[in-house]
């Protein structure tokens, strides 16, 4: 079975077409009630590492760099395989984030890598 990801902000509205919805923020969003966001699961041991996270700020100059150091983590992170198992009992997931920057965050990159792996 074909697994569906979507991305969508924690801040837009959570609707029936989202199906499983993931957290993948390592920090909880600001502002963001547990009840509101419809949030079905917290992965927060997917989302990259505190450290690395610092290091990003969400700067754009750095997006490319970024990209691979955190690809590097999910490559050697242990939790990556049972959320990929997890994810194949699912038919539409929606990975939540909470970023500003759509172009640059890193529920883009854990998409694209978790897409190649299924």
């Amino acid at each position: 079975m074909k697994v569906k990801i979507n991305l969508k902000r924690a801040y837009d509205e959570p609707n029936n077409k989202d199906g499983f919805r993931i957290l993948v923020d390592r920090l909880w969003p600001r502002g963001i009630s547990k009840e509101k966001s419809k949030i079905d699961l917290w992965a927060k041991e997917v989302a990259p590492t505190p450290q690395l996270r610092r290091w990003f700020s969400h700067d754009p100059l750095l997006w490319m760099d970024f990209k691979i150091k955190y690809l590097t983590e999910l490559k050697s992170n242990n939790a990556v395989q049972e959320f990929i198992e997890l994810l194949r009992e699912k038919k539409i997931t929606t990975f939540v984030y909470a970023a500003k920057d759509t172009e640059h965050t890193h529920a883009i990159i854990l998409k694209s890598y978790i897409e190649k792996l299924l």
